[in-house]
């Protein structure tokens, strides 16, 4: 029990900041729709192809390379450009602002950071090692607390920051938000362990785009179109998001949300080539059960599901994760600083020779 202690102190001073701070992004980017703070991002959303159609050729124009169209949490429609460019559309077509990089919009800087730490598949496997660690704290945690269980007390605040009160909060906050915090941490890994959740659940092995044979002649495709195409093939369907070809020999694809889809833009994707032509169609209602599961796992990480009850459970996971990374980091380096000054480097005695003096 001791090493097990001392594994879990360790650890957590080391990595506890890093799990605060994916904690507070991502408790702060689950009410992204409420602050996000641009005109008509609260407006009903109406599904008008034409119009959509007409935007995306606009945004295409200007080097967009992916349009998602409005959803119940934001109105707006957002055409992304290379380099974190992009600009929402109202609905009407108005353009509801325009930026050059990530760093002027707050919420896809805070998402580049909760999902990548703004260092690309680099950041992601940082990510990803985290989570693991973050799901080992809370197994560990939990044995630690057993053994002074009968100590518990409910406390927003530790009494003091002297090392000892924090600790003892910290085991008992942690026992608190364990359950939201392992739904949580294991969808977040899920995600980025794609390959091991499909083994895990059997899902079946996800089918790569397909590719376009010939690339002679400038591409043709009408955005509109296609999107008339893809709600001709699922009429009961929202359309959700319309990419371009991201490099040679890629398809246009239309991703669409099924009535039975838990995942805000959906898995169901309809695949065009260069003139607009229908090349595959990827029907999400004929997965097995364990593409089911992997379907939920960004919405419940996310809270795009379960209502506001749901978003606030996610948002209590990711704030009891920020103060048990911070207060973890804060006592452990707190301690050790004491432990220091009360106990200074010794200086060796040195015999002189007299002869020498």
């Amino acid at each position: 029990m001791k090493l097990l202690s001392l594994l879990h102190r360790w650890t957590g001073g080391l990595i506890g900041l890093l799990l605060a701070l994916i904690g507070l992004s991502g408790a702060i980017l689950v009410w992204e729709g409420t602050w996000i703070q641009v005109a008509g991002a609260n407006d009903p959303v109406v599904e008008n192809i034409a119009t959509m159609g007409a935007i995306s050729e606009r945004a295409i124009a200007d080097g967009a390379i992916r349009i998602t169209f409005a959803s119940e949490e934001i109105g707006l429609h957002h055409a992304a450009g290379d380099g974190g460019a992009g600009t929402y559309f109202r609905q009407d077509g108005t353009i509801a602002g325009r930026w050059a990089s990530q760093w002027e919009r707050p919420e896809f800087w805070l998402f580049d950071f909760h999902h990548h730490l703004f260092a690309g598949e680099r950041g992601e496997a940082i990510t990803g090692i985290a989570g693991i660690a973050g799901l080992l704290f809370v197994i560990t945690g939990a044995i630690l607390w057993w053994r002074s269980r009968r100590a518990f007390e409910l406390r927003l605040l530790p009494r003091s920051t002297q090392p000892g009160p924090i600790v003892r909060h910290h085991r008992d906050l942690g026992i608190i938000v364990a359950p939201l915090l392992l739904v949580s941490l294991i969808t977040g890994a899920g995600m980025i362990y794609g390959d091991v959740a499909r083994a895990m659940t059997g899902a079946s092995d996800a089918s790569a785009p397909p590719k376009i044979e010939s690339e002679s002649g400038a591409s043709d495709a009408s955005p509109t179109l296609m999107l008339q195409a893809s709600k001709a093939r699922f009429p009961e369907a929202a359309i959700r998001r319309l990419s371009m070809p991201s490099k040679p020999g890629a398809a246009y694809s239309v991703r669409m949300r099924q009535p039975h889809e838990w995942t805000p833009n959906g898995r169901t994707t309809v695949y065009f080539d260069r003139s607009g032509g229908m090349l595959r169609i990827d029907d999400a209602q004929r997965g097995n059960s364990g593409d089911g599961v992997l379907e939920k796992l960004y919405p419940v990480h996310t809270a795009k599901v379960g209502g506001p009850m749901w978003k606030i459970a996610m948002t209590v996971s990711g704030l009891g994760l920020f103060m048990l990374g911070l207060f973890a980091v804060y006592s452990f380096w707190i301690r050790k600083a004491k432990r220091a000054r009360k106990n200074p480097p010794r200086l060796r005695r040195t015999t002189v020779d007299p002869r020498l003096v």
